[in-house]
């Protein structure tokens, strides 16, 4: 048989026949959700289903008086769908790849554009940086996730962590910052000078600063995140 016949690429593409985890990777940018009752997703996620699942977007008070507030005020743009019933379910975020943790009663932060899917059983919040509240375009938020349950997180090409070791300050770019541990707490920090002002200058006005101990995932991609 042709490396290059059909029959040759639908074998190796095909979909793998065991269900086992509830989220599963299928290819390196496709997640598969094993799904029997309920999953978080973010909307327009969903490329493919099978069996009986019901789709439907994330409601004005579906997680509380306190969020529907957050949203308004910052204008967090990451909308969710929630996803019941009882089949397989694929999700993908333009071709990104795609990272699953398994928190054990852990927490990590993740840039809300880079949050795929979560369980029910995992709590989260918004986190806006106030300090860094209109000085950049849209504004900086993220989405701190708690409890134990399954977390899936996506970047643009190959991921790189970087640990955070007390005394060793750790800095990032906004845009290519994904995530960090849930303990870390960065700041803003600001390199604002005439020369930055006039023209394009160096284009790193703004970073990220992590101290204490812990990690930071970053990815090759300075996404939207500009200087106002």
């Amino acid at each position: 048989m042709s490396k290059y016949s059909i029959r040759q690429f639908v074998d190796e593409t095909s979909q793998a026949d065991e269900k086992n985890e509830f989220f599963e990777l299928e290819t390196s940018r496709i997640l598969e959700v094993n799904l029997t009752e309920q999953v978080w997703a973010k909307l327009g996620s969903m490329v493919s289903y099978t069996g009986k699942i019901k789709f439907e977007r994330e409601r004005m008070l579906e997680h509380g008086v306190g969020k529907m507030f957050k949203r308004a005020f910052t204008g967090e743009g990451t909308s969710l769908m929630k996803a019941t019933g009882r089949g397989q379910l694929y999700l993908a975020d333009q071709g990104k790849k795609i990272i699953i943790f398994d928190l054990a009663n852990e927490s990590i932060t993740v840039n809300g554009n880079d949050l795929l899917a979560f369980e029910p059983s995992i709590k989260w919040d918004i986190k806006m940086m106030r300090k860094v509240a209109g000085m950049m375009a849209g504004g900086l938020f993220n989405i701190h996730l708690k409890g134990s349950g399954k977390v899936a997180i996506t970047t643009h090409f190959d991921p790189l962590t970087l640990h955070v070791r007390p005394g060793e300050p750790v800095f990032t770019d906004p845009g290519a910052t994904v995530a960090w541990s849930g303990n870390l707490k960065p700041d803003i920090q600001t390199d604002i000078s005439m020369r930055t002002l006039v023209g394009r200058g160096s284009g790193e006005s703004i970073q990220l600063k992590f101290e204490g101990e812990g990690f930071v995932i970053i990815h090759p991609y300075e996404g939207n995140y500009t200087a106002e």
